[in-house]
């Protein structure tokens, strides 16, 4: 159901006492019952013996045949059994086997209703990544590609990356940064993205997905229609740059082997466009340089690289 193997609970230590317990009392039950079938068979073999064949029929103790005190003694060893087993040993009549088999029960409901917890908790993860993939666009992870590809994005603290099309800070070095790593490389992005730039930025390949198959573009400006055209007209770069906006960096990140983010210390709340989260699981950080506002930064910020893990 979940993809995993299911354990069966072990019987822990105090529920196999319990167990033993009663095995050990059905055991006692039925030496009694024998010790009693012997008992009567003994006893009428005596009187036989003693009565038709005469065996020691004039040995007597007291005036009274021996036989008569054999089955008193035999009678005596019989008793002492039954009251070891039903007086001595009360507490493990069928009082005490109704309550060890009620904890036995209890304890396997308790051990039920754990697995069933753990078993709602795992269908409801499940669920919600389901509909988080359901929700999410379409990505062809089929895709094969030699070189690197990295995700390159500035993002507040809340993940957001513009509004209207357009960055909702202006920083500097940031933009330095970008230049610095993007320079002589392939850069992929969305239509809208590529028409936020006032002109093409120079010395780098432009790679626009679009759905519009009569779009026109610059001379130089490469148009496909999906991420895999993309990558596709990218695989002689040996690291082009996926660099928004929001569906292709959600389309892109299950692909990429690195993500350069530049971490914006404030949170911004009326942005229209988002950046996914990071998952721990998949992304480790291997570097970190933080920048305070001055001057020419508005806002603290912080230069963050991962790697796939």
């Amino acid at each position: 159901m979940f993809g995993k193997k299911k354990q069966t609970p072990s019987i822990d230590k105090e529920q196999l006492e319990l167990i033993e317990n009663a095995q050990k009392r059905i055991k006692a039950k039925k030496r009694l019952y024998v010790h009693f079938v012997v008992f009567l068979i003994g006893a009428v073999f005596l009187i036989i013996a003693n009565t038709v064949l005469g065996i020691g029929k004039d040995f007597t103790i007291a005036g009274i045949n021996w036989f008569v005190y054999a089955i008193l003694a035999w009678l005596f060893l019989f008793i002492y059994h039954f009251i070891n087993v039903f007086i001595t040993n009360k507490f493990m009549g069928k009082d005490w086997e109704k309550q060890q088999v009620e904890k036995l029960v209890a304890k396997q409901q308790q051990r039920i209703d754990k697995l069933k917890e753990k078993f709602a908790k795992e269908d409801e993860k499940l669920a919600e990544k389901q509909y988080a993939q359901e929700k999410s666009p379409k990505v062809d992870t089929s895709i094969k590609k030699k070189n690197k590809l990295t995700v390159i994005v500035a993002a507040g603290e809340n993940n957001a990356i513009g509004k209207d099309n357009d960055l909702i800070w202006h920083l500097s070095d940031d933009l330095k940064r970008f230049k610095k790593l993007t320079n002589g490389h392939h850069i992929i992005m969305g239509r809208k993205t590529f028409e936020s730039f006032p002109k093409p930025l120079p010395n780098r390949t432009h790679v626009v997905i679009t759905r519009q198959k009569d779009y026109i573009a610059p001379d130089g400006v490469i148009i496909v229609n999906s991420l895999a055209d993309a990558l596709d007209a990218s695989r002689k770069d040996d690291n082009p740059f996926i660099i928004g906006g929001g569906e292709i960096y959600k389309q892109a990140i299950p692909l990429a082997d690195e993500l350069e983010i530049t971490r914006v210390h404030a949170t911004f709340e009326d942005a229209d466009t988002f950046f996914p989260l990071i998952d721990a699981m998949e992304w480790k950080e291997v570097s970190r340089t933080k920048r305070e506002a001055d001057e020419k930064h508005a806002h603290a910020f912080s230069f963050i690289t991962y790697t796939r893990r």
